[in-house]
């Protein structure tokens, strides 16, 4: 087959291809594949410079995950949100009064939404 394909061959692919593994197999298999998708893995081994180059799948570090689902959980808990739209509400009526709770309450909420703007920046690998 040339290299010079046209838009619609390259879209059409052949029916897939089985393979029977005994189970030990599959793992030394999947060992070697690392994080790559295993049919990815085995063309790049068959056809080894002639096969497409394809990036592994990453999955995100437990760490990073830690952090994204604690992010989660904390605002499944807060009503930061919430709060927040009622102030507006307020605030756009005209009708606010800024009293000592609500002036608590705004800080907390600030902190609050700072802390997850940190969490997930971490967690996102962003450095400041």
């Amino acid at each position: 087959m040339s290299n010079v394909q046209t838009k619609n061959s390259r879209l059409k692919r052949a029916a897939p291809l089985s393979l029977r593994l005994s189970k030990a197999e599959r793992q030394q298999l999947e060992c070697q594949a690392g994080g790559m998708a295993l049919g990815a893995y085995i063309k790049s081994m068959v056809f080894a410079d002639a096969a497409p180059k394809y990036r592994k799948r990453q999955k995100p570090p437990v760490a990073e995950q830690q952090l994204l689902a604690e992010v989660l959980a904390r605002l499944g808990q807060s009503r930061t949100s919430s709060n927040l739209n009622q102030i507006a509400k307020h605030l756009n009526q005209g009708t606010l009064v800024l009293d000592d709770e609500l002036t608590a309450g705004l800080n907390r909420a600030v902190a609050e939404v700072a802390w997850m703007r940190m969490t997930l920046m971490r967690a996102l690998g962003i450095k400041l």
